[in-house]
């Protein structure tokens, strides 16, 4: 009985023991839908709040890069130093961190006894870690800055010292020189201008008297003779005069008047002024005698809005696009990939007038009949295709053989042309 007992009790503490111990088994059954609440905080994958590690990632902007530019004339004169002005500008909108800080006016006459150099020195001051320097006439005084300061990179626009093929090269690991193929574009303005004369009398007021300045006036009078002949007239009709005035832009009492250069052009039967100084004489002159009355052109040179000055005589304007050339090569700076190179660029035939991609171009002007635009479109055309107007035969304005017929100029042989060319009438050196 006592096992009997026993066992009684061991059932009876065996029951509430299952008694006690049911009513935790249901609420632990009933959890997993409360912590089914895994989808409610599954939310924070929403949160997948890698999005702020995301900006975080984000590269940082790039350190400011100054560049200094130095111009030979006023930064606004709608010419050759305005032109590289709204270079600077490209820059800065299309190169991160660029900033510009620049001095114009760098000539004899604006600032007698200061030297590029020395200006150069004062951009440094200011952060410049490149300087641009903007006019051959500078070209020494680039040399100089160069050797003197190698940790600083140097653009020389239009100059030659670090051509390996050129007269003049020199071992500058800092310099780069660029230049974009204006012969194209004055080939197109002297067939605008064979185009557009009654008279056959063209004239070409011109800056000073260089290997530029030679090849360029040559590259119009050699565009004005295959169009004026394209149309069918006699080549030896065609009369193309240059004047030189002595510098870029007047300077009173050092160089001639370019008013009175291009006022004497048009009082003598030349009915097209070309020109090739940096600022606009040729057709404010133009405009003003077409105001009196006579029907004469003009054609710009340097800027893209040079026709401004005078819409309705302008038959266009052959202008430098700098900025695309002194973005990729100032990038090169401020990266670290800079390495010393000369660059002279054709036009990007695809569309000349492109302003992302190309280096030269030509822009119509009111004054171009349709019929006249449409030579100029053909002979744009011809160029693109490959027309080469430096093929011989050619002579030199003495009449010596430049190039024997059929053979292409070199580069060489164009840029540094020793004479204007048989039939063109004005100095080839100077005196």
């Amino acid at each position: 009985m006592r096992h009997m007992f026993k066992l009684s009790m061991l059932l009876a503490i065996f029951v509430m023991v299952l008694s006690a111990c049911g009513p935790a088994a249901t609420a632990t059954q009933a959890a997993p839908a409360a912590t089914e609440a895994p989808a409610a905080t599954m939310a924070p994958v929403a949160t997948d709040a890698p999005a702020a590690p995301a900006a975080t990632e984000a590269p940082a902007a790039p350190a400011e890069f100054v560049f200094g530019l130095l111009m030979v004339g006023p930064y606004n004169d709608h010419g050759w130093s305005q032109a590289h002005y709204e270079a600077g500008l490209y820059v800065e909108k299309n190169l991160a961190g660029a900033k510009m800080v620049y001095v114009d006016k760098v000539n004899p006459a604006d600032r007698p006894g200061t030297t590029p150099a020395q200006l150069a020195e004062d951009l440094v001051s200011k952060g410049a870690k490149l300087v641009i320097f903007n006019s051959d006439d500078m070209k020494d005084s680039a040399t100089e800055f160069a050797n003197a300061h190698t940790d600083v990179k140097v653009i020389m626009a239009s100059g030659d010292q670090v051509w390996k093929d050129g007269k003049a090269y020199t071992e500058l690991p800092n310099m780069t020189n660029i230049m974009g193929r204006m012969e194209y574009g004055k080939m197109i303005a002297g067939c605008a201008a064979a185009i557009s004369t009654q008279t056959g009398q063209i004239g070409y007021l011109g800056p000073l008297i260089n290997d530029e300045t030679r090849r360029l006036v040559s590259s119009a009078y050699l565009g004005a003779k295959y169009c004026w002949t394209q149309a069918g007239k006699d080549p030896t009709a065609l009369k193309f005069k240059v004047s030189w005035i002595g510098f870029w832009f007047n300077i009173p009492g050092v160089t001639s008047d370019p008013t009175q250069v291009a006022d004497e052009f048009f009082n003598t039967g030349y009915d097209v002024v070309i020109s090739g100084i940096d600022t606009t004489e040729a057709i404010t002159e133009a405009k003003k005698y077409a105001g009196e009355g006579k029907k004469v052109f003009a054609i710009p040179y340097d800027y893209l809005g040079s026709c401004e000055e005078g819409k309705d005589i302008c038959l266009g304007v052959p202008y430098f696009n700098w900025g695309p050339a002194y973005v990729a090569s100032i990038k090169t700076a401020q990266d670290g990939s800079w390495v010393s190179h000369f660059e002279w660029n054709a036009p990007d035939w695809k569309d000349i007038n492109n302003a992302d991609t190309s280096p030269v171009g030509f822009v119509k002007g009111a004054a171009l009949t349709a019929e006249a635009a449409a030579a100029v479109d053909k002979f744009v055309g011809e160029l693109a295709g490959g027309l080469n107007l430096w093929t011989g035969p050619i002579k030199l304005q003495d009449s010596s053989e430049y190039l024997a017929a059929g053979k292409v100029a070199t580069d060489q042989e164009i840029w540094y042309l020793p004479q204007l060319l048989e039939g063109m009438e004005g100095q080839s050196v100077s005196k």
